[in-house]
């Protein structure tokens, strides 16, 4: 569907029909006022204003096809599919050749996650089409379905149609990039974007994607060669500054890293990841006064950045500030009580300044949260058993050995235990295992379990499996 761009007449058209609403004087408007006060409200996300001008077009204008594909815009927009197909079908019957129908069809279709249906009946609108409008639309559509269905390689086929037609089309040139990214085919986006570059030497875009590449695959001298160049087609393009940005830092030359940061500040509002990255330099550089700082700036920008309350925390924690570290990662917890990483960093804090308790619950709390990693199992066991909890801890041990079956540093774990609670012939049991998995981590009964190292039922054991 055709529409007017925004003129007086439009403007005049929309006063007069809000001024009815607000009156309930009906005044008469043509099918094509309707269509463009309806194409207004839908672009500003009116919905219900949009309905209204709908339902008092087709009162007016019954026979219209446009304003009925604006109805079933609205059935799709609601769910109401088969609403929206019985409107369609209708109107199939009066125009069989109009390409719209079929692409809300398809977009009922896709609604219902219906992909290959949806590609199917967008290629007869493209078969339909017979003066090449809104071809590039129809090829984004396909390309989309294509993505919808995982199958990068039709998708970027039709992205690429829609490039052929319109050389600076950067939505699809995006979604290109986008399918040889999940492919991970860095050098074929490498050729591809140097071809491009050739046809189009000054995008921006295509400059900024090709650094991305060469960063993917290591190539830091000719990521920063492409960052120049997109900056020297756009000296605004704050992301060209940060991807030089990040470049610059993978070779360690963190006074222009934060040059190229800094310059992105000027540009635009301040990032939280702007920030982040010229305290992380200038912690590269032992400057720690300045690399706290921004850091402090990172979490003011955006409380909710983890990596922002992160790096503050592990800044304290290398500085031997634990009560410091712990006073941040509190702060962090307070404002997101559901990530792990803070809990793990609480756990390992509190450990450090021996308060036994809260390291035990911080670790419990990352296992809630699904942080199922060995070493999380095994630092909460250590932990209880300082805490003289031996039952918690083996019953512990059982879990994590649900997820790590024959791992001696577990299998240690619990033979030392049901010997502390005097059941040796689980302990026997245990201890052969783990000796039959690894022997060299006996050093664990050492640390944990000295008193059961000197059994001499255990030392027999260890020495004929070492002979």
């Amino acid at each position: 569907m055709e529409f007017s761009q925004p003129d007086d007449n439009n403007n005049f058209s929309l006063t007069r029909f809000e001024s009815m609403l607000k009156t309930n004087h009906v005044l008469f408007f043509d099918s094509n006022e309707f269509e463009n006060i309806i194409h207004h409200y839908l672009e500003s996300g009116k919905i219900a204003l949009a309905k209204k001008a709908i339902k008092l077009g087709l009162e007016q204008h019954p026979t219209s096809v446009n304003l009925k594909l604006f109805l079933t815009e609205i059935f799709i927009l609601e769910n109401k599919f088969t609403e929206a197909d019985d409107v369609l079908n209708e109107i199939h019957i009066v125009e069989p050749a109009n390409e719209e129908i079929y692409i809300q069809k398809a977009s009922v279709f896709s609604k219902q996650d219906l992909h290959q249906k949806a590609i199917d009946t967008l290629k007869i609108a493209l078969n339909l089409n017979s003066d090449d409008e809104g071809l590039t639309d129809l090829f984004a559509l396909i390309g989309m379905e294509y993505l919808f269905l995982d199958k990068f390689e039709n998708a970027r086929e039709y992205f690429s149609k829609c490039l052929a037609i319109d050389l600076e089309d950067y939505s699809a040139l995006y979604n290109i990039i986008y399918c040889y990214d999940f492919l991970d085919q860095n050098n074929e986006a490498i050729d591809f974007l140097n071809i491009y570059l050739d046809k189009n030497p000054y995008c921006e875009v295509a400059w900024h994607q090709l650094g991305r590449q060469y960063f993917t695959v290591k190539d830091y001298d000719k990521a920063l060669a492409a960052f120049d160049f997109a900056i020297i087609s756009d000296d605004k393009f704050v992301g060209a500054y940060l991807e030089k940005g990040k470049v610059l830092e993978k070779k360690k030359e963190y006074i222009e890293a934060i040059e190229n940061y800094k310059i992105t500040l000027a540009l635009d509002e301040p990032t939280s990841f702007a920030l982040l990255r010229i305290g992380h330099c200038h912690e590269k550089l032992g400057q720690d006064d300045l690399a706290v700082q921004y850091f402090y700036k990172t979490v003011h920008e955006d409380p909710l950045l983890d990596k922002g309350w992160i790096a503050i925390t592990k800044f304290y924690n290398k500085k031997h500030n634990y009560q410091k570290a712990l006073f941040y990662i509190n702060k962090a917890i307070n404002i997101d009580s559901e990530n792990v990483i803070y809990w793990k960093l609480y756990a390992q804090i509190n450990l450090r300044l021996n308060f036994l308790e809260e390291a035990e619950r911080g670790y419990k709390k990352a296992l809630d949260l699904g942080n199922y990693e060995l070493q999380t199992w095994l630092s909460r066991t250590d932990i209880l058993i300082d805490l003289g909890e031996y039952e918690a801890s083996i019953l512990n041990l059982i879990q994590a050995a649900e997820f790590y079956p024959e791992t001696a540093e577990i299998e240690f774990r619990l033979a030392g235990l049901h010997f502390t609670l005097h059941e040796s012939s689980k302990g026997h049991y245990h201890l052969k295992n783990a000796l039959i998995l690894d022997p060299e981590f006996d050093i664990i009964l050492d640390e944990l379990f000295p008193n059961v190292l000197q059994k001499p039922s255990v030392q027999q054991l260890i020495s004929e499996t070492k002979k």
